[in-house]
């Protein structure tokens, strides 16, 4: 009677676990598109909102779940550092991607993120695809589905910049493809993934897409809607050459010439176009969400950060360019429901940093900014330098790092410390210096918020410098935006989850951008990337569990 019941119990478990395991795999989505768009402000969704379409923007929010508070947790906030930490779930400190280029100091040369020798391009003859994400020390959550899978799962990572395509695709991905301008107008990768494009991308490359963005860009609707941003004509935007001034429409084909040829692409919202159609391409080219496994599609929109570079926050391109990304974000989402299925995918859309406020429309309106005339910094610094410790201490001065020359303390009896404090002493009293960090404060404190604390997210043992600056709120050019800061212009970004797994929500409670690569690896049941210092979302995941 007992080996009846216990094969019977026996039989439940192996039948419930069973179901368990269909369940689970039941709600596991087929596709992931992780979305990063670059410099997009989280207060571009509400003040934009009226004009947005139903399928984009809209539609991820009020089904989705919206976390309103997420910051990144470090500085610099730039572009690699910034799709490296959302894919990895942890920060610079961890991951080792500490700017977009910075200071080798063993090899005493300033290195890229993405730069490798070792490769070779595929798809140009330029020096563009010699790229691949090998300086990059932790996973990804793209490496870690892989795994998970036994490398069934695809991954592809797609972006008009190759660091966009390449950091979050991660180090075993099947493929990841940038956009290639000058003469080229096409998507290229390198040996690092391949030895030749596959033929569906030289299809594409074949079939005039970039030929047909050569055309006039003028807003797509009536400028005079267009009152969420400022003048079109003002003083605080670049422009292109070979137009006088910066004001719609934009005749792209004329202007190719003297802007890099299909260069100029990437810097109006066509480059998101383009971006939009080699996804596609991609998806139903490499059969992405069509068996068990899960694939995952890693795409960041990168013409939002050109243009805000160029014209700024505030501009009537900017607006326009959002106003396009959302339609881009509509046929999406459309395109996926009818090929992946509604409820077969999950997408999560962030940005790589936020943006500020042009520092000269800053000043125009009275709001203080204390703007760093770098080149003078560096002048000054570096006579103050010499006189003080003599001609040799300092290797490099860049992305407001200083790097001291330890071998030279060490010849002339220099205590580093002491170095640094002098040095930062010096520093705080200069116009446009907001706060100075030094390696010995950073290494020896645990900060748990403030400045202090972005600082520290930042700073890599090994790799970053041994002085840290940190500018003035509103630091920033005469003309055009940029980003880099620790405060909340650059750190408040979008985070959006929709689809398979997310319910509808949303939250003012804090999230950090290193919380997404967790979160969405406790929705798929994969470990986390090995480096992981974020924590999953459990306000999203927790009310998931109980619908």
């Amino acid at each position: 009677m007992k080996r009846i019941f216990s094969a019977a119990f026996m039989l439940l478990i192996a039948f419930s676990s069973k179901a368990q395991t269909s369940q689970n795999n039941a709600n596991k989505p087929k596709l992931v598109v992780g979305i990063v768009v670059d410099q997009m402000r989280y207060d571009y969704l509400n003040k934009f909102w009226d004009k947005y379409e139903e399928g984009g923007f809209k539609r991820i929010i009020k089904n989705g779940f919206n976390f309103k508070n997420n910051h990144y947790n470090y500085a610099p906030t730039y572009t690699g550092p910034g799709h490296t930490s959302v894919w990895t779930g942890t920060s610079p400190m961890n991951h080792g991607i500490i700017g977009n280029d910075w200071f080798d100091k063993f090899t005493g040369e300033m290195v890229y993120c993405a730069q490798d020798d070792e490769v070779a391009s595929v798809g140009t003859k330029t020096n563009a695809g010699k790229m691949s994400p090998h300086r990059m020390q932790t996973t990804t959550l793209t490496d870690q589905n892989r795994l998970h899978t036994q490398f069934r799962g695809k991954t592809i990572g797609i972006s008009i910049k190759d660091r966009g395509a390449i950091l979050p695709a991660g180090h075993t991905a099947n493929a990841a493809y940038w956009y290639s301008g000058g003469d080229d107008g096409k998507f290229i990768s390198s040996t690092y993934y391949m030895e030749e494009l596959p033929k569906w991308v030289q299809k594409f490359n074949k079939s005039g897409k970039a030929d047909s963005y050569l055309k006039e860009w003028n807003t797509l609707y009536d400028i005079e809607t267009y009152t969420e941003s400022g003048a079109d004509e003002n003083a605080f935007e670049g422009g292109f050459r070979g137009k006088e001034k910066a004001t719609f429409p934009y005749d792209l084909k004329k202007l190719s010439k003297e802007n890099g040829n299909y260069s100029i692409i990437p810097q109006t919202p066509y480059g998101d176009d383009i971006t939009l159609d080699f996804a596609l391409a991609a998806i139903k080219a490499e059969d992405l969400g069509q068996d068990e496994d899960t694939d995952i599609l890693a795409l960041s929109f990168s013409s939002t950060d050109k243009v805000g570079h160029n014209f700024g926050v505030n501009s009537k391109e900017v607006e326009d360019t959002y106003l396009r990304l959302d339609k881009n974000i509509s046929d999406l989402l459309a395109y996926l429901d009818e090929n992946i299925g509604e409820g077969n995918y999950t997408i999560f859309l962030t940005a790589d940093h936020a943006g500020g406020h042009v520092g000269g429309y800053l000043n125009s309106v009275k709001i203080p900014t204390g703007n760093l005339d770098y080149g003078k910094l560096k002048k000054d610094f570096t006579d103050f330098a010499t006189e003080q410790f003599g001609d040799g201490l300092i290797k490099n001065v860049s992305n407001d790092q200083i790097f001291l020359d330890y071998d030279y303390m060490a010849n002339e009896d220099l205590n580093p410390a002491d170095v640094e404090t002098k040095i930062e002493h010096f520093l705080i009293q200069q116009p446009g210096v907001y706060k100075v960090y030094t390696r010995t404060e950073l290494q020896s404190n645990n900060f748990s918020n403030g400045i202090g604390y972005l600082v520290q997210n930042g700073f890599n043992q090994k790799r970053s410098g041994d002085i840290m600056i940190v500018e003035h709120p509103g630091s920033g050019y005469g003309r055009g935006s940029t980003h880099g800061s620790v405060f909340n212009y650059d750190t408040h970004t979008p985070l959006l989850f929709f689809g398979a797994g997310v319910p509808h929500g949303e939250t003012f409670e804090r999230s950090e951008i290193v919380d997404i690569a967790p979160t969405m690896a406790a929705l798929l049941g994969i470990e986390y990337p090995n480096g992981t210092s974020g924590k999953p979302l459990a306000i999203m995941l927790d009310k998931a569990s109980a619908e």
